[in-house]
């Protein structure tokens, strides 16, 4: 009989806490399943965030699970979606792949569940594929057209990869806010112009807002034009947020339009899945500017003393790579 495969998982115990928990893979794949060994996993801070605190509203603890999430909210659950591994097993062997997987190891997944890193995209790099599927999203729900101005409101990590792909359309005017202003050096490396709040040009056609802090919204709202649109995109968890609907709101005929990466934006739903999706995200890292994005690094073992203390409190850190052994 073949051993089975000692692997290792980051848990979140309880709503603060995280531990490393032994995993032990079976001794012989069933099906179309194969080993993955893990390299490099990466930590979405705005959701990873609320689980560590066990911020999840129990009418969304469906709706939230991750694929090959083990355990419930609040904890102990093991959860997660950046991870970048090499196939070990089967006619794939050497393969580098992306998969939607919880910090891990090593892992044991259906052959359909692994995306081949595409030529261009480096191990390390592809930690910002799942986060990079939520910009694609947010650009699917608000159709920008040709020579749009927009905006994007909130420097973290999807705001960033949201104004680098606005930045790409023909004639798009694009500027990134936030109240953080070692954002600007950020912005300058992806090639896009930053200002905080109170020097944002105004009257745009466009806001997308990722901060997930109230004030950020309002900052969106205040800066639309007339008959401008607002993507939602942050998820304030259990929190209540209250935000200026009076005023110019209604004369200016402003949209706020929700945006969330659960489902596929309604203008792509009924001719890509979230495979292709996902796909499609992967191919955008090609950029070597993106780099920029992941500003951490830290050692698999570290993870629960590190979740601790990013989730505390604010820090400059955008994508947090995990390096596994």
């Amino acid at each position: 009989m073949p051993e089975a495969l000692p692997a290792q998982a980051f848990w979140t115990v309880e709503p603060g806490r995280g531990e490393i928990r032994p995993a032990l893979l079976g001794g012989t794949p069933d099906g179309d399943e194969v080993t993955v060994r893990a390299l490099y996993s990466g930590v979405s801070r705005g959701t990873e965030s609320l689980v560590f605190h066990g911020l999840v509203p129990p009418e969304l603890h469906e709706v939230m699970r991750c694929p090959h999430q083990d355990g419930d909210f609040p904890g102990p659950v093991k959860y997660g979606y950046n991870l970048v591994g090499v196939i070990e097993d089967g006619p794939q062997a050497g393969q580098p792949v992306f998969c939607l997987h919880p910090h891990q190891t090593r892992l044991r997944v259906p052959a359909t569940d692994l995306f081949p890193l595409p030529d261009g995209v480096p191990e390390r790099r592809a930690v910002l594929a799942g986060i990079m599927e939520t910009a694609v999203n947010l650009l699917w729900d608000a159709l920008p057209p040709v020579g749009v101005r927009a905006t994007v409101v909130g420097g973290g990590t999807v705001g960033c990869l949201a104004a680098f792909l606005l930045a790409q359309m023909p004639g798009a005017d694009v500027q990134l806010v936030d109240v953080n202003p070692s954002r600007a050096t950020i912005a300058t490396q992806l090639g896009i112009p930053f200002a905080r709040p109170e020097d944002a040009t105004g009257e745009r056609d466009l806001l997308v807002h990722t901060s997930g802090n109230a004030e950020g919204l309002t900052t969106a709202l205040t800066l639309a034009g007339f008959e401008g649109t607002i993507i939602e995109a942050s998820w304030y968890g259990r929190a209540m947020v209250s935000i200026p609907l009076g005023g110019a709101f209604h004369p200016r005929r402003l949209r706020l339009i929700s945006s969330q990466v659960g489902s596929v934006a309604a203008s792509m739903r009924p001719r890509r899945s979230h495979r292709d999706r996902l796909a499609f995200a992967l191919s955008l890292l090609t950029d070597a500017r993106l780099d920029a994005l992941i500003t951490s690094e830290t050692p698999f073992a570290a993870l629960p003393a590190v979740m601790k203390r990013l989730s505390a409190a604010p820090s400059n850190d955008l994508c947090l790579a995990v390096r596994y052994p």
